[in-house]
């Protein structure tokens, strides 16, 4: 903790700031600080290199019409220009708990999937929010980024067995994607940007890497839940769907985690060895559950029905 000195980050009304508290934990590059407001309360501050203001505005303007709609979502506050127009910085409410991935194992299977199901209520309710007229169509958008993680991959010269189940999978179901819909995307939901509230609910963090785009899509880091807790991830599908998952979706959500995987292996060998290994130890456990991509259906998902029975 150090004081805080309003002078130096050109925020509107940091004078009424008291203490600064600077957090380290997770993988974006945004500075991350927890601030004290004189009257006791907390807010959560990022700050980021300015590269793209107009695109970050328009992005934040879409999260803030979320704002008083009571959701377990930290509220935007503010956002602008700081440090004399050298960063961008977003100020929210502060939302307490406890890192829900170190929650799950104490808690029972009925338990985790009941904050599954929550899980998929929230995502629902902020995929309400509707893209902005005129974006470029998802199809053309995925079928470049598929283009684009495909040559990437091919690229790093990392391969693992069964790589070619999940690339002629790609190929064989990349016009799914035709005529989807867009909406506001949180862009990074899974377990590891949700709390365990103290009145043990759940509640979203961390929207920097919000976006818009197919509401199905934000299913492909589903892979990082399940991971943790099969019962969580498919109370996340029934939430959603209010226990009626379409028989397109699971298609769909095949196409955008093996698209996700492929991509992340070249990803991870920027990060070096323990990441590529990780990544790779994910994408075998991955194709165990669609059976190498001949099911769509994960072998971890629990139908409606069967709930009842954990």
């Amino acid at each position: 903790m150090k004081s805080f000195d309003p002078s130096e980050w050109d925020i509107p009304a940091s004078e009424h700031w008291v203490d600064i508290f600077p957090i380290t934990a997770g993988w974006s590059k945004d500075e991350k600080y927890r601030i004290l407001h004189k009257n006791g309360e907390y807010f959560l501050l990022r700050v980021s290199a300015k590269e793209d203001l107009a695109n970050e505005s328009s992005l934040y303007a879409a999260l803030a019409q979320l704002r008083g709609r009571g959701l377990n979502l930290p509220d935007l506050i503010g956002t602008g220009l700081c440090r004399q127009g050298q960063n961008t910085y977003r100020l929210f409410s502060w939302v307490d708990g406890k890192e829900l991935s170190d929650e799950l194992p104490n808690l029972s299977i009925d338990k985790q999937y009941q904050l599954g199901w929550q899980a998929g209520e929230l995502l629902r309710q902020i995929h309400q929010l509707p893209a902005p007229a005129g974006r470029m169509p998802w199809s053309t958008y995925f079928q470049q980024k598929i283009d684009k993680k495909l040559a990437l991959f091919a690229d790093c010269e990392i391969d693992f067995a069964g790589s070619n189940h999940l690339l002629q999978f790609i190929d064989s179901h990349r016009s799914l994607v035709k005529a989807r819909p867009q909406c506001f995307h949180h862009g990074d939901y899974h377990i590891g940007n949700m709390l365990l509230t103290p009145e043990q609910e759940l509640a979203a963090i961390d929207f920097n890497r919000l976006d818009f785009g197919d509401p199905w899509d934000e299913f492909n880091r589903i892979t990082w839940t399940a991971d943790k807790s099969p019962a969580f991830a498919a109370g996340q599908i029934n939430g959603y769907f209010d226990n009626h998952p379409p028989p397109d979706f699971f298609d769909l959500m095949a196409l955008y985690i093996s698209v996700n995987q492929i991509g992340a292996v070249p990803w991870a060998a920027d990060y070096g060895e323990e990441e590529v290994k990780t990544i790779l130890e994910q994408t075998k456990v991955v194709m165990t559950w669609f059976n190498d991509f001949s099911n769509t259906i994960p072998n971890w998902y629990l139908e409606p029905g069967t709930a009842n029975k954990l």
